[in-house]
């Protein structure tokens, strides 16, 4: 899946420079941005901060995702951050895979916007992902409480897809799939999957497997990026400390109808293309049929008219776009694995 530039991203004049450097730096820092409001500037503000003494020459890239706010304004002319202007919403992997190819990092990190990074962490996961066999990195964040969230996961299955569907996510706890919610995040260590929020990995390791599958628009992409760097022989690794900060939801806390289409929609694609075909087929259906059903018992039962609302609205979008996430299937090559 080579990534090539749309011919409607547009790059401004400090890009050009940036091109024209042939020089490799250490460490391209990949932010897509929509609409992220004030938050992209902390984010960038905290890089910088961070940065001021870092030992080797590091850049930061923004790709921007059609936004409307003044988001972009705010970070215009700020030193070591080159923008990336696409002509639209291209999608969260396709966003990152576009950044990639602007980067000259020899070790990129995937950074979301509504992240603020500490002191402490780029610099210890850049020292992890030089041993031996450590394919991707990611760092403990905490929540605006101040507690660490727990973020890592273990690859899914049918039963924790289900169990999403069905509202009993609380039947995964200490089980083998889905979200490590039984683990406390407290010391380091091999996961499955570390969250895409704060995300390193060499650029070589990227670009071998070919970057982000850009199908999933939002949601999963960087699972589907874990479980491909796990199956090319390299370990994730997890690392308790120095933690950053991640608000979480960003801006698609004011869109949960569109959040919960996105996510929906991943969910479908992931299965089909890592599941044997009969499980894949099987969540499909529990997806269309089970889950407006159990929704909306869980909304009643909260007596949540907002919730109801954001369910209906949210799984509607996902049967008006049937045809086009089953066409986007029938073009899959090797799309599960049965």
């Amino acid at each position: 899946m080579p990534v090539k530039p749309p011919a409607s991203a547009s790059k401004t004049t400090e890009h050009a420079a940036h091109e024209a450097s042939l020089e490799r730096v250490e460490l391209s820092v990949i932010v897509v941005n929509w609409n992220g409001g004030e938050l992209l500037r902390e984010c960038i503000a905290s890089l910088q901060r961070c940065l001021k003494d870092f030992p080797a020459e590091w850049e930061a890239i923004v790709v921007d995702n059609g936004s409307t706010d003044d988001s972009m304004q705010k970070i215009c002319g700020l030193p070591c951050v080159v923008t990336v202007l696409n002509g639209g919403n291209f999608g969260f992997g396709r966003a990152c895979n576009i950044g990639a190819q602007h980067a000259r990092g020899r070790h990129l990190l995937f950074l979301n916007p509504d992240c603020e990074v500490h002191p402490g962490s780029i610099e210890r996961c850049l020292a992890e992902l030089q041993k031996p066999g450590i394919g991707a990195c990611g760092i403990a964040l905490t929540d605006e409480s101040g507690h660490i969230s727990r973020t890592c996961h273990r690859f899914p299955s049918l039963l924790s897809f289900s169990s999403r569907i069905f509202g009993l996510k609380f039947l995964l706890r200490g089980r083998s799939h889905g979200p490590m919610l039984d683990w406390d995040h407290s010391h380091d260590a091999d996961v499955d999957h570390i969250i895409g929020a704060f995300y390193m990995v060499r650029h070589d390791t990227f670009k071998k497997l070919e970057g982000f599958d850009e199908r999933f628009f939002v949601y999963l992409e960087d699972l589907d990026l874990s479980l491909r760097v796990k199956k090319n022989g390299g370990r994730i690794r997890f690392l308790a400390s120095p933690p950053s900060f991640h608000v979480g939801g960003g801006v698609s806390r004011q869109i949960k109808a569109l959040r919960l289409f996105y996510s929906t929609r991943s969910r479908i694609l992931y299965a089909y293309k890592h599941f044997p075909r009969w499980q894949a087929h099987l969540h499909l259906l529990l997806t269309l049929l089970v889950e407006p059903v159990a929704r909306t018992g869980h909304a009643l039962l909260q007596r949540s008219m907002a919730s109801w609302k954001e369910s209906l609205v949210g799984l509607g979008l996902v049967w008006l776009d049937l045809p086009n996430i089953l066409r986007t299937l029938k073009r899959s090559d090797g799309a599960g694995q049965g």
